[in-house]
């Protein structure tokens, strides 16, 4: 097979394949294989959809025997077996052991409809119509996350005003040398602002998209007590920095914070499988039956997987062991082999998303030729940030050590290789 079948048929939407033009046909653990056989690591992971790798064995043998034995595989909002029991290993695995209290709404199965359902719910509980987001967020692309989502290229897309939504500064760049709490704070006391208090904020504790821009644990403790203080509710983004991205199980464990409101998606199927969910406190709990509904609620497959991920990754705390050992070695090999390179880099990340800004070279098309020599050296990476600047790192938790190694070995040669061609110029 060749690529032309995707030129001839598919539309001009597609993306992620512009970058990586191989036709992929199998994959294991952190490894991607093309149709002809050749290898490559994968530091894309579904853009943060596969935390537990490809084809995870222990997922993927639950999947197998529920279909075999003719579970349910489709069941609306039904009660099924698949649903109770990730109900069940979700309250043991994470609530509980959290003293977190959260009713789960199982909506649409992508991250996007998650976040419809959040800011729906948000002003349905309050009665106010406007959202706060923050510049540099991502948040979707079907019209209500779209709003909130800061991309001036995504947003044209829609062609329609996307209103009710204020941005306000995220603490990055020059922004982190002014207090946007306290610019909250004074817009929200402002009697002559001109910006209603809205129904919410929604926040990434990390922006992804945005950059891996990692906000402060101090800013967000701060923002926290704002919410509480105006009676906004704390919207948490945790799609894709969620289900152990950045260590533990939730982004914002760190701050000792607890959102009113948690979305997560991509990885929280444990197997690429869509599903999403929405976590809200249950005072907030106001929904009517079928007020936000759809035909894909619940994935039954993705509950299985999910149930299975949680059992073999998230009974003990070993594996937020595992992760902090290969985030150590990342954050050391960012230090000691990438920062060198050049004084022009900047680097971000926690947990195991890192980012290489490269915005301070007055090349905007370095980041793409790094990726491009990295393709071809059997590397999948990704960009990310202002003007896909910023090479962004995220690859899958349970990565061998070797692998991860290795995918840095071929990252740190690209750089190398486009830094002296851009000081050779």
């Amino acid at each position: 097979m060749n690529t032309d079948i995707f030129t001839q048929l598919e539309s001009n939407v597609r993306s992620y394949c512009r970058h990586f033009p191989a036709i992929f046909s199998k994959a294991k653990g952190s490894i991607l294989y093309t149709e002809s056989g050749q290898r490559y690591i994968d530091f894309l992971a579904g853009a943060g959809a596969l935390n537990y790798g490809h084809n995870n064995e222990q997922l993927k043998q639950q999947l197998i025997n529920y279909l075999k034995d003719d579970f349910i595989s489709h069941g609306l909002d039904l009660y099924t077996v698949a649903k109770g029991s990730f109900l069940t290993a979700f309250n043991q695995h994470i609530l509980k052991p959290k003293n977190l209290n959260y009713k789960i709404q199982f909506c649409g199965p992508t991250g996007t409809n998650a976040v419809e359902a959040a800011l729906k719910l948000a002003r349905k509980v309050t009665g106010r119509s406007g959202i706060f987001a923050f510049m540099g967020g991502f948040h979707g692309m079907t019209l209500g996350s779209l709003a909130a989502t800061a991309n001036k290229y995504h947003r044209a897309a829609a062609g329609v005003p996307l209103g009710n939504i204020t941005f306000m500064p995220y603490p990055y760049g020059f922004m982190s040398r002014f207090d946007s709490i306290e610019y909250i704070e004074t817009v929200l006391q402002d009697t002559h602002s001109g910006i209603e208090k809205p129904a919410a904020i929604i926040v990434e504790t990390i922006q992804a998209e945005g950059g891996v821009i990692v906000a402060p644990i101090d800013w967000l403790c701060r923002l926290k007590s704002l919410c509480t203080k105006h009676n906004i509710l704390f919207i948490c983004d945790d799609i894709q920095v969620g289900c152990g991205r950045t260590g533990t199980f939730f982004s914002f464990e760190r701050a000792n914070i607890e959102p009113d409101i948690v979305i997560l998606s991509k990885s929280i199927s444990g197997y690429g499988l869509p599903f999403a969910l929405v976590l809200h406190k249950p005072n907030w709990d106001l929904w009517q039956p079928a007020e936000h509904n759809g035909t894909f609620r619940g994935n039954q497959l993705a509950f299985v997987t999910a149930k299975a991920a949680l059992d073999h990754y998230w009974s003990n705390n070993y594996f937020e062991q595992e992760i902090k050992q290969k985030e150590n070695d990342i954050s050391t090999f960012m230090k000691m082999e990438i920062q060198p390179l050049s004084p022009l880099i900047k680097i971000r990340g926690l947990g195991l998303i890192w980012g290489i800004d490269l915005s301070g070279f007055d090349n905007p098309d370095l980041g793409s030729q790094v990726i491009r020599d990295c393709f071809d050296s059997g590397l999948i990476i990704e960009l990310a940030g202002r003007n896909d600047q910023v090479i962004k790192l995220l690859p899958p938790l349970n990565i061998e050590k070797e692998l991860l190694k290795e995918g840095c070995s071929i990252l740190k040669r690209a750089l190398t290789n486009i830094i002296q061609s851009y000081a050779n110029q």
